[in-house]
């Protein structure tokens, strides 16, 4: 039996998983922390400083978690945040200074891949599957049955349409139309690249499509064993989107499955959720706690990997 730990650097979190080989994987520990690294980097195209030093300091400290349980490999992995940012090499100079790990930036398209491997490995549904992974920066949209078939990466994440759209705390009801009209916007280009509607099963990935599970479920905290495959009808989503909206930030930030970072940016996720749904008729949505994380340790876990 192999033990790795992946550490998945996004636009809004940085998470950590450490698995035991398996099929499915054996997971031992999940952890998040919002760090808000792409804070600023849609509008200026660099990190921001005391944004890249939170970030850094919680990779060490998941990296230090992960050795300590006996990983015998690490892998840490960013995405559009650190895709984007002009000045990217000051973080991959801080990971291998704290860690002696070489980062890596994944392009959408592996993103995409990797994602969808995590995804459909832990859910029960009808294929072929659409994977919609919303995270900060990009959303990922995924089709495929056993292996992705297409995929396409847009710039629509909940931090990036919250700073250009939702300014406003509660956002006003023409912000919110301003944000539904950019997601069409995108979700239609991507229309051009995956045929979405051929999907049987659309699974939701990333703390958007969870947090929505377990205020969907009513959870008074966090419970992943819960959320992880339940389903979410389009009315439930459409109404929760609204009920998020006409809240603000410190009223959302008290309910009890919000992770403290998410309560800003939440309705941006929501309305990429509900707009997805609308524009490729899915009636439901197959919440996933298992993704990009556990793609890359499933792949850290090939006999071809060489990670350290």
């Amino acid at each position: 039996m192999t033990r790795v730990a992946a550490i998945d650097v996004g636009t809004n979190s940085v998470r950590l998983l450490v698995a035991d080989s398996g099929a499915p994987l054996r997971i031992l520990e999940r952890h998040m922390t919002v760090t808000r690294l792409g804070a600023g980097v849609d509008a200026v195209g660099r990190l921001d400083d005391a944004a890249l030093a939170r970030t850094l300091d919680c990779i060490d400290g998941f990296a230090r978690r992960a050795r300590g349980l006996g990983a015998e490999r690490l892998r840490v992995a960013a995405t559009s945040a650190v895709r984007d940012a002009a000045d990217r090499d000051r973080f991959f100079t801080g990971v291998r200074d704290r860690t002696g790990v070489e980062a890596e930036v994944l392009t959408g398209a592996v993103e995409a891949a990797t994602a969808f491997a995590g995804a459909t490995g832990a859910v029960q549904g009808e294929p072929p599957y659409l994977v919609l992974d919303i995270g900060g920066g990009s959303t990922e949209l995924i089709l495929g049955g056993d292996a992705p078939d297409a995929a396409t990466s847009r710039q629509l994440g909940c931090v990036r349409l919250t700073e250009r759209c939702l300014p406003s705390d509660p956002p006003t009801g023409g912000e919110v139309a301003q944000a539904r009209a950019v997601a069409d916007a995108e979700l239609e280009a991507a229309a051009g690249v995956v045929a979405a509607g051929d999907a049987r099963t659309l699974v939701g990935v990333a703390g958007t499509l969870t947090t929505l599970g377990a205020l969907a479920l009513g959870l008074p905290a966090y419970e992943p064993d819960r959320i992880h495959g339940t389903r979410m009808s389009y009315e439930r989503v459409v109404a929760l989107t609204d009920e998020l909206a006409a809240m603000t930030a410190r009223q959302r930030a008290a309910l009890g499955p919000m992770a403290p970072g998410r309560e800003d940016v939440i309705v941006g996720g929501a309305i990429i959720l509900e707009r997805a749904m609308a524009r490729f008729g899915f009636p439901a949505v197959l919440v996933s706690e298992a993704d990009i994380l556990d793609g890359l340790a499933i792949e850290l876990l090939a006999p071809s990997s060489r990670q350290p």
